[in-house]
């Protein structure tokens, strides 16, 4: 099961966290309203390319991200989306498109929108389009360290 990887890391750290079960869905806005959790505090897992390596753009379910401004916050000379066949490899443990945002279980650098970072809450993907996991945002914080700036707008 892809979330026991991520319930041991966060039990190894000492996180309370809480796993929801929902029907499969597969974009955020559907997850959010299957596990009844505001758009705002669900966050997506947008997979982004800078100078050539893959990060993670962590921002709510409600919100696009600004290429640009991420661009920039992270201080890169080219960003792309990039498709599924050129990252799902680097998350074998996980269903395509459902990989939580610890890119520090990745090898790979993670961004943070301020508006995320604003919630007392996140829930996130855990590895399947059926399980979320629910922690608080300072202990997400702690143990992946993203980088937090403004790169997203709502939708």
């Amino acid at each position: 099961m892809p979330v026991e990887k991520l319930k041991q890391y966060l039990d190894q750290n000492q996180v309370k966290y809480v796993c929801v079960t929902h029907s499969p869905a597969f974009t955020a806005q559907e997850i959010a309203a299957s596990a009844h959790i505001p758009g705002k505090e669900l966050a997506k897992t947008v997979m982004v390319e800078l100078d050539g390596r893959m990060a993670m753009a962590v921002l709510p379910a409600s919100y696009q991200v600004d290429l640009p401004a991420l661009c920039s916050l992270a201080g890169a000379g080219q960003i792309a989306l990039p498709a599924e066949d050129r990252f799902k490899s680097l998350f074998p443990d996980c269903e395509p498109g459902a990989m939580p945002p610890f890119g520090n279980l990745y090898d790979m650098a993670v961004f943070t929108t301020e508006s995320l970072a604003e919630d007392e809450e996140i829930a996130f993907n855990a590895g399947s389009h059926t399980e979320l996991v629910r922690l608080a945002y300072a202990d997400f914080a702690r143990l992946v360290e993203p980088k937090v700036g403004r790169f997203s707008t709502r939708k």
